[in-house]
């Protein structure tokens, strides 16, 4: 294996070496974020009432609560499901396990600025399987493509079915839509790479490996592999759109499937759409005031936006902190067997 893409002997000794410091900064963003949203919501609950804010949580039983943590994880199963399917289209040599230990251990970084922190997964990739940055890119692109899609999907069909629609929702919908179309399309994506190199004159390598990328992602053309991956992640977004519309009957709000579900994703994709980690700050606030216009009152759609966020957004991010280590050490170990064969 040491003849195809061969990893210098000090490279291990880097890779263990340098994540430390990196960690510990990406924990402090992370703890920072997380500080930052609870005092804006706690600010909040103070402002309409403790007593009425406290009340609406002790309504939620740890049953119910736990109901909401396993809807969340249908959604990271099915995701993760999806993301090795790509894998074995693109043809990488990886097994289930494997992509699914990826592909969770990259929700440790889904607050870092635009997501991409993310690449770790392509950080893995190249240990275990000696694959390199620009043959792994297409499966990162295809896989936010497709949520991006499946989202628009679940997005436009909520809006249609609802009773009332969502200020802004055609817009986000249609620029789902088109991010989602540009990102598979690899003609187009070459061709911006070939543009950018004329334009700058510069980086001419790293143009290079772009056109290669954007060439790869040939793979993920067919009709029917694109509809599978945008029917398994409605599916899995949907479970969790589901479970905001579950909480919200648990605190006496009476909003339909419908709208609950639109308003949940409308609320992911602009937190997205505002460039903030994870969306964090953006969608708590489209959040509670797209219930607020729905007539549900603060002390029910605060303590609700709160919850649902913990138990879908930082819920994966618990989930990526157990598993990265473990996803660290292995790909770690795979860097070690190349440098001795």
């Amino acid at each position: 294996m040491s003849s195809t893409n061969p990893i210098p002997s000090t490279a291990g000794k880097q890779s263990a070496s340098t994540p430390a410091p990196r960690r510990l900064r990406d924990t402090l963003v992370l703890l920072g974020l997380f500080l930052l949203v609870l005092v804006g919501l706690i600010g909040l609950a103070a402002a309409t009432g403790w007593e009425e804010t406290r009340a609406q949580l002790a309504r939620l039983s740890v049953g119910q609560f736990a109901a909401l943590l396993a809807l969340s994880l249908v959604n990271y199963v099915f995701r993760g499901l999806r993301w090795h399917i790509f894998a074995r289209k693109l043809g990488l040599p990886t097994g289930l396990v494997q992509d699914l230990r990826h592909f969770l251990g990259g929700f440790a970084m889904s607050v870092t600025p635009g997501r991409v922190g993310e690449l770790v997964r392509m950080r893995w990739l190249k240990r275990e399987t000696g694959w390199a940055f620009e043959r792994t890119a297409p499966l990162v692109l295809v896989d936010r493509a497709s949520d991006l899609s499946a989202m628009a999907l679940i997005l436009g069909l909520a809006l249609a079915f609802s009773a009332t629609g969502i200020a802004g929702g055609l817009p986000v919908t249609l620029l789902a839509l088109i991010a989602a179309f540009a990102a598979t399309r690899p003609r187009l994506l070459a061709g911006l790479a070939t543009m950018g190199h004329r334009i700058t004159g510069r980086f001419a390598r790293l143009w290079a490996k772009l056109r290669r990328a954007a060439v790869s992602l040939s793979a993920f053309t067919s009709p029917t592999l694109m509809a599978v991956a945008a029917l398994i992640g409605v599916v899995g977004w949907i479970a969790e759109g589901y479970a905001f519309h579950l909480l919200l009957m648990w605190m006496g709000a009476d909003i339909g499937f419908a709208k609950a579900v639109a308003i949940f994703v409308f609320s992911t994709l602009a937190g997205g759409l505002t460039g903030a980690p994870g969306g964090v700050g953006g969608a708590e606030a489209a959040m509670v005031a797209l219930l607020a216009m729905e007539g549900v009152p603060l002390e029910v759609s605060i303590p609700a936006t709160a919850i649902i966020r913990v138990t879908t957004l930082w819920f994966a991010i618990g989930i990526g902190l157990l598993v990265f280590p473990l996803a660290e050490r292995i790909s770690l170990r795979h860097t070690h067997g190349l440098e001795n064969d």
